[in-house]
């Protein structure tokens, strides 16, 4: 079985964060619970009921405003935890290292996983595939309200759940204060890469990891579909003026032999700066060391953009806008 250390050269080897490689390691597991409502502090894990299924939920720490972690596509929520790092690791997670200052929340969207075997899968109730990302939006409202998390939100999104998070903010911007995107995903970057690839590399890339190919519950994103909403929602519903940290990747990403990685490269950090242009004064921080997951490569850096942005939602005199 692969280390999560090897497992962590995979992720930098391409199809990340849009058809991801699994994570490999030994979660510490909490065993679920009958759905009730997550109480304003102390930890709690398990499963909550939207409404004839459940999604898992874990809540850590105390204070306001409450902190929402969205994973890339085919992660878990524990992409954001000590697992994720590496037994050797003696760096803070984000998972952790956020509830250290305020009450923070992670979820599994259904399907996702941390490696393979069913003990690394998703322990939320599975879901027909494909979906877009208003399907993940109105899961994640659902959740929150069924389990009483409070508002409001902070949202912290990776890759394609960037997208997520700020096809949440356009759709309840009354919930949302601000918002950290972690390396993510732009509506227009989807097109740009399609453009470049042949049918079979672009089928490719949007495929399961191979090892899950097979597995008809394993999350698989409409992304011409989630893109269309996002730009219908930021045309209709723009994002309000709020405090924005972008953090973006400085080593590029790896593709298999045959593809335009330079080409896809090019058009992936334009994007970058096209998220910043969302709302006055965001703030755009290149992450030195890291490649696709900054969350993993520096989570200390992640740490202090969500730290920032909470701080400036206490007060926004910290944050000049």
């Amino acid at each position: 079985m692969d280390t999560i250390l090897s497992r962590r050269r995979a992720l930098r080897a391409g199809l990340v964060g849009l058809a991801l490689p699994p994570l490999m390691g030994s979660p510490r597991l909490i065993a679920a619970q009958a759905a009730t409502p997550a109480p304003a502090v102390g930890d709690v894990a398990g499963l909550v009921d939207i409404g004839g299924r459940s999604l898992y939920l874990e809540c850590r720490g105390s204070g306001s405003p409450t902190v929402i972690l969205e994973a890339g596509a085919g992660n878990n929520g524990q992409i954001w935890d000590t697992i994720a790092l590496g037994p050797n690791s003696d760096e803070t997670a984000v998972l952790p290292g956020v509830a250290a200052f305020t009450r923070v929340c992670a979820y599994d969207r259904p399907g996702t996983r941390v490696g393979p075997g069913p003990e690394y899968a998703s322990r939320s109730d599975p879901v027909p595939q494909p979906r877009t990302a208003a399907d993940v939006v109105a899961d994640l409202h659902a959740l929150l309200a069924a389990a009483d998390v409070p508002g409001p939100y902070v949202l912290v999104g990776h890759s394609y759940g960037g997208l997520v998070a700020r096809l949440f903010a356009s759709t309840h911007p009354d919930e949302v204060a601000g918002l950290v995107l972690v390396d993510a995903a732009h509506e227009d970057y989807y097109a740009a890469a399609r453009s470049l690839m042949t049918p079979d590399q672009w089928a490719a890339w949007l495929a399961a990891p191979p090892e899950f190919a097979d597995d008809a519950a394993s999350e698989r994103n409409d992304v011409t579909a989630s893109s269309e909403q996002m730009r219908e929602a930021a045309t209709a519903s723009p994002l309000r003026p709020m405090p924005l940290v972008v953090l973006t990747r400085s080593r590029p990403l790896e593709f298999p032999a045959g593809f335009p990685a330079d080409a896809l490269e090019a058009a992936w950090r334009p994007r970058q700066d096209e998220l910043v242009s969302l709302v006055p004064d965001a703030r755009l921080v290149v992450a030195e060391r890291s490649g696709h997951y900054i969350q993993i490569d520096e989570p200390e850096m992640v740490i202090e953009a969500v730290r920032q942005v909470v701080e400036a939602v206490r007060d926004p005199s910290t944050w000049p806008m």
